[in-house]
């Protein structure tokens, strides 16, 4: 569903995409005094499960694009709650927050951090995951996403297994096996799944929050290592949280 044109009234522009996209759309429309909401997806997923408000499906073209949106619909506040590997749209955003004079906030859900009993191994990008990655495992459990399998698609030695919503475009590994399924996943579910399929290395991105955690606390009972990819840059400047509640009070402050 498409966003009107401009009206009166506060306008928040969410770039979702997220669990914590969906979660304050969901706050936001249960709050008697909700402001007009709209939630912009990638696109990315083929049936994503909509947010409250209205929905937009689609890149804006760049900041640019997105700045002369936020003009044309009369955008109040700009939240920027896209997944912590979103490294174009982060910075996207910020642009068109500084052409359009519009307040942004990013909401990121907090990294994760190695505990006690970890074995953690970490790389800067997938390029460099690639490369550790035969050296830590024959059987892996690849979670970093259906769109970066061609970054693993030249080892042909180690047995890959992904589970994705949609199936991935090629290139892939040549050993690999696809689940597809949509989460979230319980520490049992993780459980099983790594002892079925025999997995020997979890290999993930520093996605953050509590939905995808499960695995990492699985990997940990298993004693499997984990090859963990960190996050990218942000935009300097751009003031952050990781609660919902503290971007409601920003919006009404």
């Amino acid at each position: 569903m498409s966003a009107d044109p401009a009206g009166p009234g506060p306008h928040v522009l969410i770039l979702g995409g997220t669990t914590e996209a969906r979660r304050l759309a969901e706050a936001l429309a249960a709050a008697p005094d909700s402001p007009r909401v709209t939630t912009s997806l990638a696109g990315r997923v083929a049936s994503p499960v909509l947010p409250p408000g209205e929905t937009r499906i689609g890149g804006f073209g760049g900041p640019d694009g997105l700045a002369a949106w936020i003009s044309a619909h009369g955008v109040t506040h700009l939240v920027d709650a896209t997944h912590p590997f979103a490294e174009r749209m982060s910075f996207n955003a910020a642009g068109a927050a500084a052409l359009s004079g519009v307040p942004l906030l990013a909401l990121r859900r907090p990294g994760w951090t190695p505990g006690p009993g970890d074995d953690w191994h970490f790389a800067d990008s997938l390029t460099e995951a690639a490369a550790l990655l035969p050296a830590l495992g024959t059987r892996a459990f690849l979670t970093t996403g259906r769109m970066g399998l061609h970054s693993f698609a030249h080892l042909t030695e180690p047995w890959f297994l992904v589970r994705s919503v949609d199936p991935p475009d090629a290139p892939t590994p040549p050993r690999l096996e696809v689940l597809l399924a949509r989460g979230p996943f319980t520490l049992a579910d993780e459980r099983e799944l790594l002892a079925g399929h025999r997995i020997d290395l979890l290999v993930s991105k520093d996605s953050g929050g509590s939905a995808t955690a499960p695995k990492l606390d699985a990997a940990r009972e298993a004693g499997i290592p984990v090859l963990l990819v960190r996050r990218p840059p942000v935009p300097r400047g751009v003031p952050q949280t990781g609660s919902v509640d503290e971007v409601r009070t920003w919006l009404s402050g």
